[in-house]
């Protein structure tokens, strides 16, 4: 049986997307399924994967290339992969996609020791992103690294920003949350309301040369509004070691 699903606290305001279907798999998992078949019962009948037992896939075979040949995700016991198979139905366009990009860089270059800008952005996003929509002044302010504008001087804002938590390895961390998780945030469209608008979109607008260039904006989670209890306190972004200032370059030329 999956192990740690039993510490996860489905009222945390980021789980909020992931809550009614998520909290159904894992009550499956704790009560003796494995992940796949929890997994499988909860997804829909044109979901373009199954999920099958970690050794479906054969050795010597890359994850994504497996993925994308037999339309199967080889899964785990365990919260990495429990949360990587609710991302899989929440956000299956976008994840068929970045598995689509990730089967393409394979069979160009095949598994580097070393991967190549493309995959790696493919991989950061897979696995640590957030989707943000937001008014023009709070993404500029994220950008900029201006946390006393992003979170004090512009705090009434995020009432009209939605954020996303997409990573299944964010997703996995913030189980036991710490004040330095960073997620690694993409702009969503503003007209993508939600999560199958989104979804739909993001499959849309993501390439790989996008993902290349690296277009993450840099998020302490726990600062966002409502997310967590002690940001109430203005003090609670003094900390510099999580809000780090823009570099001198960034400085320079912003």
């Amino acid at each position: 049986m999956a192990t740690g699903l039993d510490a996860i606290d489905w009222s945390a305001p980021w789980l909020a997307p992931w809550q009614a279907q998520g909290q159904a798999v894992a009550a499956h998992v704790l009560a003796g399924q494995s992940c796949a078949n929890a997994l499988n019962a909860h997804r829909a009948p044109e979901a373009p994967v199954r999920f099958a037992p970690q050794h479906a896939l054969p050795t010597g075979e890359a994850y994504e290339a497996f993925i994308f040949r037999s339309r199967q995700v080889p899964t785990r016991e365990g919260l990495h992969d429990f949360f990587n198979g609710l991302c899989w139905l929440h956000f299956p366009h976008t994840k068929t996609r970045l598995n689509a990009l990730q089967a393409e860089q394979i069979a160009r270059s095949g598994v580097q020791s070393v991967r190549g800008p493309a995959r790696d952005g493919i991989t950061v996003f897979d696995e640590n992103a957030a989707f943000l929509q937001a008014p023009d002044a709070l993404w500029l302010a994220l950008v900029a690294k201006d946390w006393t504008r992003l979170f004090i001087t512009l705090r009434p804002l995020w009432a009209q920003a939605q954020l996303v938590l997409f990573g299944h390895a964010l997703l996995e961390k913030l189980v036991q949350p710490r004040k330095g998780m960073t997620a690694h945030v993409y702009r969503a469209h503003p007209s993508a309301s939600g999560l199958a608008a989104m979804d739909a979109w993001m499959a849309h607008d993501l390439s790989a040369d996008k993902l290349a260039a690296k277009p993450f904006a840099h998020l302490p989670v726990l600062g966002v509004p409502g997310w967590w209890a002690a940001n109430g306190d203005p003090g609670f972004y003094d900390d510099l070691s999580v809000f780090r200032a823009p570099s001198p370059a960034f400085t320079r030329e912003g």
